[in-house]
């Protein structure tokens, strides 16, 4: 089953696909997926609104969050509709069955057309930062994807990623230790921010086996409008 149909509303939601088990929706540069510090609205309420609406429901929704984006980061971002849908999704991320295929934008070309990286990661949460080392240290994770070169644009490089890992902020650590900082990513060596905070990296592809009707879901989200973007497609 694929999807590329979209839907909007008043909340600019972008529903890329939803059935009686699962919603997944494009996630705007910008918005965070679950509640933080901030205090700021998230996805999540977002979306428990939109379904309140569209159904007409009384009392709370249920709404399941599977897996996070960063916050400058757009894309593909699904939600469990049932309490029987969200253990069977969780157990598919975890034995890492969900294959996700991200676009990233970056300036410097990349050592070679197309390469798998292997680091090992070691966060530190006061900065909320993770840092990408060749050989392994004390209380890193090892950190794994796959890259090539899609695309060359005027001044930028279109590189597709293939995650095989999860690890905290990886595609932007690992681009960044091979001299390919994300547009926009001054965390991890960018020389500039983008005007709306976000950064040149969409989650631009999933795919799954459906938790409850066990057929093929395959979901494409559209980049975020800008010239840059654009030119990708």
């Amino acid at each position: 089953m694929t999807s590329e149909k979209t839907l909007s509303n008043k909340d600019n939601l972008e529903v890329l696909y939803e059935d009686n088990h699962i919603i997944i929706v494009n996630k705007r540069p910008g918005d965070i997926v679950q509640g933080d510090k901030t205090g700021d609205k998230p996805l999540s309420e977002v979306v428990k609104s939109f379904l309140k609406e569209k159904y007409n429901k009384p009392g709370n929704v249920y709404l399941g969050v599977v897996h996070r984006l960063d916050r400058p980061t757009s894309g593909v971002v699904l939600f469990s509709k049932t309490s029987k849908a969200l253990p069977r999704l969780n157990k598919l991320f975890q034995n890492k069955d969900a294959k996700k295929t991200y676009w990233a934008v970056v300036k410097n070309p990349p050592p070679k057309e197309n390469d798998r990286l292997t680091h090992f990661m070691k966060r530190n949460p006061k900065q909320n930062k993770s840092y990408a080392n060749i050989k392994e240290v004390p209380d890193s994770k090892k950190a794994i994807l796959e890259y090539r070169l899609l695309k060359k644009l005027d001044n930028y490089y279109l590189l597709e990623v293939d995650l095989e890992t999860g690890r905290h902020h990886q595609i932007r650590s690992q681009l960044s230790a091979i001299g390919c900082p994300i547009k926009g990513d001054l965390k991890y060596g960018f020389d500039r921010s983008n005007r709306d905070a976000s950064i040149h990296l969409h989650a631009r592809e999933l795919k799954f086996e459906h938790p409850v009707k066990k057929i093929p879901v395959h979901v494409t989200a559209p980049p975020p409008k800008d010239p840059i973007w654009d030119a990708c497609l």
